[in-house]
């Protein structure tokens, strides 16, 4: 049994591609992540799993992107309309299935001629390249356009019940599947394209007749093969389509999006001794020819130019590094950190919102906050940017070629010259001109004699409370 071929598609073929749109479902609960976060919240790669979809739809060249929300999570809403503007949700309220939800796009969508796909929001790893095949079959005549996969264990998951060719017959739901049924590999993502208006004149049809009595969306595969319509399925790796529900999940998730970056970023020349130890944001820069070692964290909004070494245990975060630049180890850069070529930031040195010349060097023990330092300039061990004064934040500045002495304090609003120099120990409340020395500390009193009257006494006390 198979279905019949429909008449071609507008634009399919060599002719222009039919307009894009997306309706990414987006309203479940998540009570099984046990979190006061909404489910597509939680994040992979440093991203939300909503932002994850939304930007699979717009690397689809979706021009139109409609978010199905739950009444229960209005910060899913205010999450969606702020990356994608106002009118960009609709609410699914009661939730009744998946095709329920689909349903609920119904009217945002009234005016788009062209082809919908739906996705889910709690797939973080479901992206343009995986989806792109529906849009193909649909080219090619398909009407209905299913993605599907093989499942090491099915399980839980609706089985594709095939014809010769990937032409697909039915889906059915685990809860409504005979013996027979669950014997098949082959299983539904749920992802799912067709035209606009077909998609919901299916949907209208659907009912809810089965062990949930809810609409399910898959049901639009049966409905499309009775009026004999083409209905066709491609097929993803499992890990590509796999969805998040539970903590375990999101971790298992979030293993499977590092390794393939990480997998990437090794292809493009970034070296990387031990890569399963190297965690990575959805936006990590890293050129080729940057070495990162051992157990680096890159957070969100970070660059790095060739050459560049992030030594192990170091920690970035908004941070722009330079060429050649030498960072760590256990060095933290903050959002705003610019870290400028050949620039040295060494161990359990801080940096936030500081922009480092070229050549410029804090090797060990300092915190530098708000402010500027120039090219070659030496930053000492134990030296503090004071940028707080507990309301407001101020900025220091340091000169090319200056030399901060160790453990200097240095009071913002501040400005040390250029080749100007502190003495160690100093609290620089005050600028200093180029060239200049500025010292700041109580002059040196020595008491002879001191220390071994000091030692004699202490011991003779000692040795009467050992008696």
């Amino acid at each position: 049994m198979s279905n019949a071929a429909s008449s071609p598609l507008p634009g399919s073929g060599s002719g222009p591609a039919r307009p894009r749109a997306a309706v990414i479902l987006a309203a479940g609960q998540g009570t099984r992540m046990k979190s006061p976060t909404p489910k597509v919240l939680h994040r992979i790669g440093g991203r939300t799993l909503l932002d994850h979809a939304i930007d699979a739809a717009q690397s689809l060249n979706c021009e139109r992107i409609v978010v199905v929300v739950g009444a229960h999570s209005p910060r899913v809403g205010d999450h969606a309309r702020k990356r994608l503007g106002e009118g960009a949700t609709v609410l699914q309220d009661p939730p009744q299935g998946t095709g329920h939800a689909v349903l609920a796009a119904r009217e945002a969508l009234a005016d788009f001629d062209g082809d919908v796909v739906v996705t889910f929001a709690d797939c973080p790893l479901l992206s343009a390249p995986v989806i792109e095949p529906l849009f193909d079959l649909r080219a090619k005549g398909a009407d209905v356009a299913v993605l599907g996969f093989e499942a090491a264990n099915p399980g839980a998951y609706g089985r594709l019940i095939l014809a010769p060719g990937h032409v697909l017959l039915r889906i059915v739901e685990a809860k409504d599947a005979d013996d027979t049924v669950k014997q098949v590999k082959h299983c539904n993502s749920g992802v799912l394209a067709a035209d606009r208006a077909l998609l919901f004149d299916l949907l209208a049809n659907v009912g809810n007749d089965n062990a949930n009595q809810e609409y399910y969306l898959t049901d639009v595969v049966g409905l499309a093969h009775d009026r004999a319509l083409s209905t066709r399925a491609a097929f993803a790796p499992e890990a590509a389509v796999q969805g998040v529900n539970s903590q375990g999940e999101l971790a298992a998730a979030e293993a499977v999006w590092q390794a393939a970056r990480r997998s990437a970023l090794l292809v493009e020349g970034v070296t990387m001794p031990a890569p399963d130890t190297v965690h990575l944001s959805w936006d990590t820069k890293l050129a080729p020819g940057v070495t990162v070692e051992q157990f680096v964290v890159f957070g969100p909004g970070v660059s790095v130019a060739s050459g560049a070494v992030i030594k192990a245990f170091s920690h970035l975060e908004g941070a722009t590094v330079g060429e050649g630049a030498l960072i760590g180890p256990y060095a933290r850069l903050r959002p705003g950190a610019d870290i400028g070529p050949d620039a040295h930031i060494g161990n359990f040195v801080e940096v936030k919102k500081v922009k480092v010349g070229a050549g410029a060097k804090a090797n060990h023990l300092s915190y530098l906050g708000d402010g500027s330092i120039g090219p070659k300039a030496n930053i000492g061990a134990g030296t503090i940017f004071c940028n707080y004064d507990g309301f407001d934040k101020f900025e220091t500045h340091v000169g090319a070629n200056a030399f901060i002495g160790s453990n200097t304090a240095l009071v913002a609003p501040v400005r040390v010259g250029e080749g100007a120099m502190t003495g160690s120990g100093s609290v620089i409340t005050k600028d200093v001109e180029d060239g200049a020395l500025a010292l700041s500390r109580a002059p040196q009193g020595d008491k002879s004699g001191w220390a071994t009257k000091f030692r004699t006494m202490k011991t003779a006390q000692k040795a009467g409370k050992d008696k």
